[in-house]
């Protein structure tokens, strides 16, 4: 991007970087309301292709070969599999996700990598300043998602990418994302109960907002869906012309004796999936003859290359803690998953109850296989060849959730799921959410926060202690003493539980308990939210 092209309107600051006088800009988009605000639902849609006028970017976007996703479960995984394909085919690809963990340049992925800060900052502010200098009382800003979609489709095109990637933000039909009106192929993942307070109280509902992005005459692929779910999609795509095909789990003899790069078995229906959406985008862009093409009984290598080698921040994710020296780091391991519905929990709650019992950090190579982050891999590097301290692992749940969720639904499901397996939690602590709803960037991390509203947490404690007295007499372990005694940061600590007023207070908790006690060794899932794995991700690495 040249000088002239970069926004002359930024604020100007003396006590910001230029980076967080973007963020404090980003922050102002943000709409008082959350986005499960039942107004959110095709909210002044048409509004977007007035902004699309106003950048310049109605060409750029027609001539963009996108690839469009929407789904409930297992968005970010297809994206990711169907990036990384299509990169180690050779092509230099745009990948536009949702949410991000640490950084909000972590959703714009160019070649796999999120967008450098010098670029994002000369793409942000042109977008931003001419949307300030063109928006009126009649047509006014943009609202924080749907400038980022802009954004996206801004870099995307002056990057000038082979492949635009969209993962749909919420729903489908009224989108930022669905503003693209010829993508090359469409996909739906699996369907199932989430942001019900917009997309609809039946899954007849949720598919019918999901299938929204389905285009006349374009070709469409999903993947095994409850009976009432696929009956929608298929009257949708019939009213469309839509060729909708349902792909099944990838066999996993196909990938030569690898294993895929995302963690998990629910990963081989996202895996497929993704096959899919990349064999039609190469033989509907004209690149037949640059790939192998015909699905016989191998993939091509560079398929297979890209289904090991993808990665995605907070699914599935191992990561031992950064801050303790020497070997106490492996004595503190965090195992992070963002899984938010009941359907995810038990998935999460799966791979956590293997993960746990084959994780040692002595055999380095399981540990590359397990995580996905590159800074774990370095920590692997690091203790490779020390002598790690075999204690009895104890597990423990770190948990948050957005209160439109129902943790009558989601913790039944991890405990009961993690109980068959063999694996009870000897402490949940349950935490509020450090990410602020009406600022973007960098947070503040304090031990405490005077003003904080606990009344969440204490319900999810409720919620688990009552399923802990039910479940009494089918766990004969006992809670450990070590977990019993220091509790004077928490706010409330119960037998089995203990709310904690901050996220940093709760993390300092289980290191002091493993720097004062040699021999214990604690295995920390955290799920519930994408929120939470992100702020502990940003707590735990160096």
């Amino acid at each position: 991007m040249s000088d002239q092209e970069v926004g002359k309107g930024s604020p100007k600051s003396s006590s910001l970087s230029p980076y967080e006088e973007a963020m404090e800009a980003l922050s102002s988009l943000i709409t008082r309301r959350t986005r499960a605000d039942a107004s959110n639902v095709g909210d002044q849609f048409d509004l977007l292709f007035d902004y699309l006028k106003m950048l310049d970017l109605e060409e750029p976007i027609a001539n963009m070969k996108v690839i469009h996703v929407a789904g409930t479960k297992g968005k970010g995984s297809t994206c990711t599999f169907t990036e990384s394909i299509l990169r180690n085919c050779g092509f230099r690809t745009g990948l536009f996700t949702s949410p991000h963990l640490i950084d909000i340049r972590e959703r714009f992925r160019l070649d796999g990598k999120e967008i450098c800060e010098e670029k994002f900052l000369a793409y942000f502010w042109w977008c931003y300043d001419r949307l300030k200098e063109k928006t009126d009382d009649n047509i006014p800003m943009p609202t924080y998602f749907r400038f980022l979609a802009l954004l996206g489709f801004k870099i995307f095109a002056a990057e000038q990418v082979d492949v635009a990637i969209l993962e749909v933000g919420l729903g489908g039909k009224y989108d930022a994302t669905n503003v693209v009106q010829a993508p090359i192929v469409c996909g739906i993942t699996s369907l199932g109960y989430d942001h019900m307070e917009i997309l609809g109280n039946t899954l007849g509902e949720i598919a019918g907002e999901k299938a929204g992005i389905f285009k006349n005459g374009i070709p469409a692929f999903t993947v095994p869906q409850p009976e009432e779910a696929m009956h929608i999609l298929e009257e949708k795509a019939s009213q469309l012309n839509v060729p909708l095909q349902v792909v099944t789990p990838l066999d996993a003899k196909l990938l030569n004796g690898s294993s895929l790069g995302l963690e998990g078995e629910h990963q081989y229906v996202n895996a497929a999936l993704a096959i899919a959406l990349c064999f039609t985008w190469l033989k509907r862009t004209g690149h037949v003859g640059d790939i192998y093409l015909e699905q016989t009984e191998n993939l091509p290598e560079q398929f297979i290359k890209g289904l090991t080698s993808a990665s995605l921040q907070g699914r599935a994710q191992i990561v031992p803690d950064q801050h303790l020296k020497g070997e106490r780091s492996n004595r503190l391991v965090f195992f992070l998953d963002g899984a938010h519905s009941p359907e995810s929990m038990q998935v999460c709650a799966r791979w956590f109850s293997l993960a746990i019992k084959e994780y040692n950090p002595d055999q380095t190579l399981f540990h590359q296989q397990l995580d996905n982050s590159k800074f774990s891999h370095e920590v692997v590097k690091t203790h490779n060849g020390e002598r790690v301290s075999q204690g009895k692992s104890t597990p423990i749940l770190l948990f948050n959730c957005l209160t439109v969720r129902d943790p009558q639904l989601l913790l039944p499901h991890l405990m009961k799921t993690c109980a068959d397996n063999g694996v009870y939690f000897k402490k949940a602590l349950f935490v509020p959410s450090l990410s602020v709803f009406n600022k973007v960037g960098p947070q503040v991390f304090t031990l405490t926060d005077p003003k904080v509203d606990l009344s969440w947490q204490f319900n999810l404690q409720r919620v688990w202690e009552n399923l802990m007295q039910s479940s009494k007499g089918k766990n004969t372990d006992i809670v450990s003493e070590e977990l019993k005694d220091d509790m004077e940061t928490s706010a409330s600590n119960c037998e089995h539980s203990a709310v904690f007023p901050s996220l940093p207070l709760a993390i300092k908790w289980l290191r002091d308990r493993v720097q004062q006690n040699q021999s214990l060794r604690l295995q920390v899932l955290v799920t519930g939210s994408l929120h939470l794995v992100g702020d502990v991700l940003n707590l735990v690495k160096k």
